[in-house]
């Protein structure tokens, strides 16, 4: 991280080749010197390295967020203070905020109002409001968003240059909008999107009903989203998806408004979706977070399994019809997940995708979708590859859909339909209930013989 604080300061952050120490230090452009601000280490790895601080006007004071003990679950992100003390090599720290919740951006510092507007998960890890706190005397804290916005939980928003107004954005559940808002009352000055063409789209279709529940795993209770189809029944069986993400620090499980292939599964195919956030995802503490350490791969897939198996308790889904798809580090452990056994050591998953996976794994029998660009910057294409190979001699049964010249990123909206369409199509043939041949109507009594 590197940003400038005045006209001739500039602010680094080093951080260690293992990341687990870094070294915040304000350095003057002019004479290339450097003065260590604030020096953080872990014992599994740093997380956020790369937010900048928030600089006063003169660069005497500025606002981090660093991750701070708060009993049983560990650390939790928070904003600090450092104030250059005049005539005094050292620096005065402080917290501002603490509690079992993260702070998960620091939005604007109001010098003149001594206030901070930052972004955090105080009412839920899947949730993100805006909160403003005094950065002298108490830290009293305020939140600006809670209940200001009608079926809206999920924020962001970014100030004015005298932090006299701010927009608003809603991300979520509802249909996002922008409002324009006074700072001081947090009184709507007017909407600047309201996006009424998607709100009457959205009421003119059958949207997934969303779920969410805790799952019990060892000390934690951890969140699941399920998205159900409108017409929703408990006597009807229907196949259930497993979506993977599972990197470090990630989250799946968040109340953000989304229109997207899954929502497509859900309403077109009837189809069920389920989104978990196991051990070492982020959001609820750095003990989640760290037992991830030294074990990638073993105990996320243990947790998505554990997912998967709790929903199959519920009678409304079909066994036959289970399925996972993953991209990324999500296809990485898809690509472990797909083999697990269920009941009487028969195969749990009919069939498995995976976007740009790592990793080479065995099949027994089920149907595998691998999907991968060939300009893949981030993860090379040489991945797929020696997973085919690997493929070919085991005689699996796989599907190759490959995007030639095309980055990690699928730009373009016809690519990403091309893409997301044969996502969908794959699930939906999966999860089509085969014609039964006709069975061969009863042999009738041999006649007498004449």
């Amino acid at each position: 991280m590197v940003k400038w604080a005045t006209n001739t300061k500039v602010a680094v952050n080093w951080l260690s080749r293992a990341q687990n120490v870094s070294i915040l230090t304000l350095c003057d452009a002019t004479t290339g010197v450097c003065t260590k601000k604030h020096e953080d280490e872990s014992e599994a790895w740093l997380h956020r390295q790369n937010e900048e601080p928030l600089f006063s006007r003169d660069g005497r004071k500025f606002f981090f967020v660093r991750a701070i003990p708060q009993g049983g679950q560990g650390k939790f992100y928070h904003i600090t203070v450092s104030s250059s003390q005049p005539n005094s090599s050292n620096d005065n720290i402080q917290s501002i905020t603490s509690g079992d919740w993260d702070v998960t951006k620091i939005l604007s510092y109001d010098e003149k109002r001594n206030k901070i507007y930052f972004l955090s998960t105080e009412d839920l890890p899947r949730r993100r409001h805006l909160y403003s706190a005094s950065t002298v005397g108490s830290f009293n804290r305020q939140c600006l968003s809670c209940d200001l916005v009608g079926n809206c939980t999920y924020f962001s928003a970014s100030f004015s240059h005298s932090a006299d107004f701010f927009l608003l954005k809603c991300e979520g559940p509802g249909v996002p909008m922008v409002t324009v808002h006074n700072t001081t009352d947090q009184k709507k000055l007017f909407d600047l999107e309201t996006n009424e063409h998607i709100r009457k789209a959205i009421n003119d279709r059958q949207m997934p009903q969303v779920e969410y529940r805790q799952i019990k795993i060892e000390d934690y209770s951890l969140p699941a989203q399920i998205l159900k189809p409108a017409t929703f029944s408990d006597t009807t069986h229907y196949p259930l998806l497993l979506v993977v993400d599972g990197a470090p620090g990630s989250q799946s499980v968040a109340e953000k408004f989304a229109v997207t292939w899954e929502t497509v599964l859900v309403s077109s195919h009837g189809a069920m979706v389920l989104k978990f956030d196991g051990r070492g995802s982020g959001f609820q503490g750095t003990k989640l977070l760290h037992e991830v350490r030294r074990r990638l791969g073993l105990l996320e897939d243990r947790d998505q399994l554990l997912a998967v198996r709790t929903m199959l308790k519920e009678q409304y889904i079909d066994r036959t019809r289970v399925a996972v798809f993953g991209q990324n580090y999500g296809g990485y452990l898809s690509t472990y997940i797909l083999p697990a056994k269920g009941e009487n050591q028969g195969q749990m998953f009919t069939c498995g995708s995976a976007l740009s996976p790592i990793t080479d794994f065995k099949l027994e029998g089920q149907q595998f979708l691998i999907i991968h660009a060939t300009a893949d910057e981030k993860i090379h294409f040489q991945h797929t590859a020696e997973l085919i190979t690997q493929l070919i001699k085991a005689k699996a049964n796989y599907s190759l859909q490959i995007y030639p010249d095309e980055s990690h990123y699928f730009h373009g909206e016809r690519l990403q339909r091309h893409l997301y369409g044969a996502i969908v199509n794959f699930f939906a043939e999966c999860f089509r209930v085969q014609d039964k041949p006709p069975t061969a109507p009863a042999r009738e009594e041999e006649e007498e013989e004449d």
